[in-house]
């Protein structure tokens, strides 16, 4: 039987820019989540200290990374999924491949700003890289900070499982569908113009 894969050579691809946000926010993502499993861990410190000042200017330089990118998506659309793949994909994967993206979107901006949140309810404001003060996002006040701590946790943990789910996702069409998709939003090869 013909394979009906097609391959990476004739599939649409993300623009460069595109493809330079989605690697660098994803790692960014990671390592970030990363610090945050250590850090928390620590005992009071001076440590513990600069991990957290680190973690919370890391969250805002990914706030701005994440606002670039979706202004880009806005702006420019995506490729579609190539013919075969769509006509092939049952629909309740692309309904979860839809809103996994979309859910994707919503956490990148609910992870750090309720930490920013967590952080200017608990008093300790945010001073980007030890020279910019930012405006408190909300008053300080103890109980507020209490209730907003665990949503920081729990929409991270939430973005984590999204983010295994699309990399899970994406392996899965690179290995077994071999159909190219993993291809177009790769960094070697042949790039739109955008």
């Amino acid at each position: 039987m013909p394979s009906t894969s097609t391959p990476p050579s004739t599939t649409a691809r993300y623009s460069t820019t595109a493809i330079v946000l989605h690697w660098l926010l994803g790692l960014s993502l990671m390592a970030l989540l990363g610090v945050g499993l250590y850090m928390t861990g620590l005992p009071f410190s001076p440590q513990r200290l600069k991990l957290y000042n680190w973690h919370k200017w890391a969250g805002v330089a990914i706030l701005a990374l994440s606002l670039a990118r979706l202004l880009w998506r806005l702006m420019h659309r995506p490729p579609a999924l190539p013919h075969a793949v769509a006509v092939r994909m049952p629909g309740w994967q692309k309904a979860l491949h839809h809103g996994t993206h979309h859910l994707l979107y919503v956490l990148f901006f609910a992870v750090p700003l309720t930490g920013w949140a967590y952080s200017s309810a608990a008093g300790f404001p945010i001073v980007f890289l030890g020279v910019l003060p930012l405006p408190d996002f909300v008053a300080a006040d103890k109980a507020l900070a209490e209730a907003i701590k665990p949503w920081h946790a729990y929409s991270a943990y939430a973005l984590a499982t999204l983010a295994a789910l699309h990399i899970a996702a994406a392996l899965k069409h690179h290995a077994i569908d071999r159909d190219g998709l993993l291809a177009r939003m790769w960094p070697a090869g042949k790039r739109t113009a955008h």
